[in-house]
């Protein structure tokens, strides 16, 4: 069975991309920082017939980072690293003249050096998988410039950045940076908490990431919304 590490797994995007690999037969390394909620989620996927481990943390963390690697390669290695989980730099979100600026530093650490952390543990066992593939979950932010959005959208921009660097470097590998758009997360509610008009569930936008994983495009940055229009 191929087998995903996935980041920030516990809800939101990352758990219905796990529930939607478990659902295709992968086996999957789970990451959250949260232990209960992530230990839930595993708990629920293992209900498919695959095989989940829940290794809570702090992706920031190079430890682990080497955990969660060495529990794929138990596993059967790393066809697919995702890194999902991100870090908004201020909750809620607030104009650059107010950004703390250890807040920029967290959502730094935690979207850009955290995720290039990772793909550097793991490029060993994705280069010598058949398909290997790095899913960088970008945002709308990295793209256009939205008041208050400036820390996270940075972070975002840079994200993309090594992302298609990794694709020049790594060209038997497929990196995609993915923007999911507009979704109905914890991330967002804790972004803008006031803004309560409707959004979709992150399994909406699901079918997006799978059809990356199964047409196997070239290596770039796709905006989930258009990927599902051009599907229908």
């Amino acid at each position: 069975m191929p087998v995903a590490i996935i980041t920030g797994a516990s809800k939101g995007l990352g758990r219905a991309l796990a529930e939607a690999l478990a659902g295709r037969d992968w086996d999957l390394v789970l990451d959250a920082r949260g232990a209960a909620v992530l230990e839930e989620t595993a708990a629920a996927l293992a209900g498919h017939g695959t095989r989940v481990t829940a290794l809570p943390g702090d992706v920031t963390d190079a430890g682990h980072r080497a955990r969660l690697v060495a529990e794929a390669w138990r596993l059967g290695g790393v066809d697919l690293l995702v890194h999902n989980a991100s870090a908004l730099g201020a909750e809620p979100l607030v104009r650059l003249e107010e950004l703390p600026l250890d807040g920029l530093r967290r959502a730094l650490e935690v979207n850009v050096v955290a995720a290039l952390g990772l793909v550097q543990e793991a490029l060993p066992l994705l280069r010598a998988s058949a398909a290997g593939a790095v899913v960088a979950v970008s945002s709308d932010a990295a793209a256009q410039a939205y008041e208050s959005w400036g820390g996270y959208g940075a972070s975002k921009a840079a994200l993309d950045r090594l992302a298609a660097v990794l694709a020049v470097e790594e060209p038997g590998l497929r990196v995609w940076a993915v923007d999911p758009g507009d979704m109905a997360t914890d991330l967002y509610a804790a972004a803008v908490p006031d803004d309560d008009a409707p959004r979709p569930e992150p399994a909406r936008v699901v079918p997006a990431f799978l059809r990356l994983l199964e047409e196997r495009p070239a290596s770039g940055r796709y905006a989930a919304p258009a990927l599902l229009e051009a599907a229908r």
